[in-house]
């Protein structure tokens, strides 16, 4: 087998001196002076982009971050069984991770705003995804570290592992006593730590560092056993949150398809639904007429073809969704408030319906339009339609124009026409669809 198809993989031509490679990891490993104060400022930029819920502040603080030195060191003295490497790196990790702890529960006990946003929820309920995500940006940060041309790599591999959200999340949920918070984020930074080390040892055997030799068998496996074990005990439970994350989204999806197909039930519509993934309910609210225990036991006999045996389907009608009148409260009062929320639906029950009416008015309009224009138009169909791809997760609305022309319409003009509808309609996603002239075809073929 001819090996040349494998030169461009190869890392040792462009391996950095190990001396070199081994002062930069030593370098980075310690906070002290510049690399404390930059950790410390990294800390409060990411805390406040967590506080503000901006992506953007969050990945500044990643491109500065000094994290993930001690982390590559750790492995790259495990890699070398170079105990006082380990031993330096080790310190410095735990002295930076109670710097980290203690500037972000600082400052969200500092900050007026305690809500936890989105981006701070992102990291509170780790998965095997994160866990693979730490073990390909390890990669590339000790590849780069070890090689000649090192570029922006670092930078993208500390954004990509993002060591320093999940530690400020940390921190707010020690600042709010959310210990929900604090352990799914302290375990979201343990796995991105272990597994950056991990990457780091296999990629530093790869490399053919220069390994110490331990006369003691023994600590070498104990070291091997440690390590091991580090690495299943991370592992296990990001799996286990990872299996059940993907379990409820196929139960989302599952649910929403049963509600979409079988919740038509005839002078009732369907108020609020409400899909709960983790404890397996669905709870549709209806409005209009009572819905009969026939119908109801007819509705969950359904749930078995969209795979939800098992689950508890709540149907609740009339107005059982408002809330129950107070002690002191009249029961005229909450008639009232009954009859207000009648009056509420039936109005937007008609500006439904008064849609509907619009749409087809405008369809009539723009069928006159477009036959001035092309007068051998013999049909057409204009209507919003949803388009569905593999793409897209949810359905994208699409204004459909379907044309029947007799001599059928030349591309430039179709793209005209296309531009023309954008405009009149003020919709950009047009969809315009020329049917084929099957007589001229047939014509042709005789």
């Amino acid at each position: 087998m001819n090996l040349k198809i494998l030169d461009p993989f190869r890392l040792l031509h462009e391996k950095e001196e190990f001396s070199v490679v081994k002062s930069n990891i030593e370098k980075d490993c310690v906070f002290r002076g510049t690399n404390l104060w930059i950790l410390i400022f990294a800390i409060l930029i990411a805390s406040l982009g967590l506080n503000m819920n901006s992506t953007a502040v969050v990945i500044g603080a990643m491109l500065i971050s000094p994290l993930m030195g001690p982390i590559l060191g750790v492995g790259v003295g495990v890699a070398l069984n170079d105990l006082p490497l380990i031993r330096k790196a080790s310190f410095n990790y735990g002295f930076a991770l109670v710097v980290g702890l203690l500037t972000s529960t600082l400052y969200f006990l500092l900050s007026p705003i305690d809500d936890a946003h989105s981006e701070i929820l992102a990291r509170t309920l780790p998965t095997i995804y994160d866990v693979l995500i730490a073990f390909f940006g390890g990669f590339a940060g000790i590849i780069a570290i070890s090689s000649k041309q090192k570029g922006n790599v670092i930078a993208g591999a500390a954004i990509a592992t993002a060591l320093m959200p999940p530690l400020c999340t940390a921190g707010y949920g020690l600042a709010t006593l959310q210990w929900q918070y604090f352990l799914g984020a302290f375990y979201l930074y343990l796995i991105n730590s272990v597994f950056i080390a991990v990457a780091t040892i296999i990629t530093a055997y790869l490399l053919k560092f220069p390994v110490k030799k331990y006369t003691d068998h023994t600590i070498e496996k104990r070291e091997k056993g440690i390590i091991w074990a580090i690495i299943i005990l991370t592992l296990i439970p990001s799996l286990y949150l990872g299996y059940d994350i993907v379990q409820q989204r196929k139960f989302n999806d599952k649910s929403e398809q049963f509600i979409e197909s079988e919740a038509l039930l005839p002078n009732d519509y369907l108020l609020k639904k409400e899909i709960d993934a983790k404890n397996k309910t669905i709870t549709l609210t209806f409005g209009g007429k009572e819905i009969k225990e026939e119908e109801i036991n007819d509705l969950k006999s359904k749930l078995k073809y969209y795979g939800l045996e098992g689950i508890d389907l709540e149907i609740k009608q009339g107005f059982a969704f408002l809330e129950a009148p107070k002690r002191n409260e009249e029961p005229v009062t909450q008639m009232g408030l009954a009859l207000k929320k009648t009056e509420d639906d039936r109005k937007l029950l008609k500006s439904k319906l008064d849609s509907i009416q619009n749409q087809k008015s405008i369809g009539i309009q723009l069928f006159q339009e477009l036959k001035t224009q092309y007068p051998d138009l013999r049909s057409a169909v204009i209507q919003p339609v949803l388009g569905n791809t593999d793409t897209l997760k949810t359905p994208e609305t699409v204004f459909l124009v379907l044309l029947d022309l007799e001599n059928g319409l030349e591309k430039d003009a179709q793209v005209k026409l296309e531009n023309w509808l954008k405009v009149r309609l003020r919709k950009e996603t047009i969809r315009l669809v020329i049917l084929p002239n099957t007589d001229k075809q047939r014509n042709t073929r005789r």
